[in-house]
């Protein structure tokens, strides 16, 4: 579950192995890129975190941050 703190949505994805992750990430990059919207990203090994919030708004949550969050639900297999 996507969870709002510090101004931005977060959100933990836990993968088999760093293949899958990397596989998600460059689903999400696809979409975010057709969005121009970006992430900002952690991964190590088979885990990706991400933090969503729009900077053009004050680095606030807005309903383009929460729509690339459906997404990326809906993009996410685990």
């Amino acid at each position: 579950m996507w969870k709002e703190e510090d101004n931005k949505l977060k959100r933990s994805f836990q993968f088999k192995n760093f293949v899958e992750a990397f596989a998600f990430m460059t689903k999400v990059a696809l979409e975010a890129e057709k969005m121009n919207h970006h992430p900002n990203w952690y991964n190590v090994y088979n885990r990706v975190d991400i933090e969503l919030n729009t900077h053009d708004a004050g680095n606030t949550v807005t309903d383009r941050d929460r729509k690339l969050a459906e997404k990326i639900d809906k993009l996410y297999q685990g």
